[in-house]
Order: C-alpha cells, then structure tokens, then sequence
C-alpha cells in the first residue's frame, strides 16, 4: 500500500498567510472607516495598498496558486473563443427582436379572444 507523505508545516503555513490575509483584509476596511475625518482619495489609496498586500500575501499559498492557474486558464479559454462579427450579432438581435414583438402580439391577441369568449360565454357581452 502506497502512502502519501503529508506535509504539515507547509499547510499550517499556509493558513497562517490566508488568516494573514483575511485580517489584512479587515484591518483595512476598519481603517478605512475609523479615518473617515480624512480625504476620500487617502483613504481609497490606503485601503488599495493593504488589500493589495493582502492579496499578495495570498497568492504565496498553495490555494492562491491554484486561483491564479486557474484565473491565468480563464484567460486563456477566453482568448480562443471565436466571437461573432458586428453583421451576425445584429442579424440575431433583429430576428430575437422581431420573434418577441410576435409572440407578444400573439399573446396579446389570444388574451384579448378568451376574455371576449369568457365574457359571452357568462352573460356579460354586449
């Protein structure tokens, strides 16, 4: 039977950075607050720096690796989707908007008939 080592210390590591990182996160947006006397753009600033760090500091651990991988095969998905050209786009915008008007007038058509048909069938009809 094959066993896997498990490392402990790179994992309590790591959880240390990410509770590093959640209280940086905090403590930037009580800071923000707690100076609210100051500008707006200092505040704005210091909360980017610390959440910026905090974000560094999380992407030195294993599950911040495996976000950034992940966010860099997104980007990559992306890049080879062959997106439809100006003319198909319109093309199927105007036919979804022409199938809407239809179905709504025919909806509209179909109520305003079973309301007539409702209203003779109880007596109500001129």
């Amino acid at each position: 039977m094959a066993e896997k080592a498990v490392s402990t210390g790179s994992s309590i590591l790591d959880t240390l950075k990410v509770v590093v990182a959640a209280a940086l996160v905090i403590v930037a947006v009580l800071g923000f607050y707690y100076f609210s006397d100051q500008m707006l753009v200092i505040r704005v600033l210091g909360l980017l720096v610390v959440v910026g760090a905090a974000i560094g500091v999380f992407l030195t651990t294993t599950h911040g690796r495996r976000v950034w991988r992940f966010v860099a095969d997104s980007r990559t998905e992306v890049r080879k989707i062959v997106w439809p050209t100006r003319a198909e786009t319109m093309q199927v915008t105007l036919v979804v908007i022409a199938m809407v008007i239809v179905v709504g007038v025919s909806l509209w058509l179909l109520d305003t008939f079973l309301g007539w048909a409702v209203k003779h069938l109880m007596g109500y009809g001129g």
